[in-house]
């Protein structure tokens, strides 16, 4: 078999119309078996809540696929970014689905650990499916950072356009008409 596309994954993790993010998900995901025929998918993802997840799921929907988990923090600490206990959980149930899980290095901040985390995601994927609003990030390494190091590397980039959060809230927005549009870049 020949070797897999791997497909990271960077995104917003409060989500509004799931419904149109799954629909175009699941067109990006039709482009990128397209684009390379006969290749296994593996989802690199840290699987933050929001995009991590959403994308983590429906790779994992398809036959033969694989996931990877590169943790920004450990385990205990990383819970605790979650808010409820049905997250917990279903952090706890992808990640016992993982092929591979990457422990990263302590970083000096939980910010830097995110940057870090999109960083290792970059240098592991083959192809960067973003779930994102096109803006510039709201933090440290968010992911509008994280999308333009992988443009500048000339990576494929499929971008699924979703409304992020108002900010210092987390209420979510829709981008109206655009949420869920599918724009690719470098393929």
């Amino acid at each position: 078999m020949n070797e897999a596309v791997k497909v990271g994954v960077s995104g917003h993790r409060i989500l509004a119309e799931i419904e149109k993010l799954e629909a175009s998900l699941s067109r990006a995901l039709r482009v990128i078996l397209e684009s390379f025929p006969g290749r296994r998918m593996v989802v690199v993802s840290p699987l933050a809540e929001g995009a991590d997840r959403l994308v983590a799921r429906a790779v994992l929907g398809h036959a033969g696929t694989g996931l990877f988990v590169p943790l920004p923090l450990p385990v205990d600490d990383y819970l605790e970014d979650f808010a409820s206990p049905e997250s917990k959980a279903e952090f706890r149930e992808l990640l016992a689905r993982a092929e591979e899980i990457v422990d990263l290095p302590p970083a000096p901040t939980r910010d830097a650990a995110y940057e870090q985390v999109g960083e290792y995601v970059l240098d592991h994927s083959d192809v960067l499916v973003a779930v994102w609003d096109g803006l510039d990030a709201q933090g440290q390494g968010g992911t509008a950072d994280i999308v333009g190091r992988a443009l500048a590397r000339g990576m494929t980039v499929i971008h699924i356009k979703a409304g992020n959060r108002k900010p210092g809230t987390t209420e979510p927005t829709s981008l109206g008409p655009e949420q869920g549009l599918l724009v690719v870049h470098n393929l």
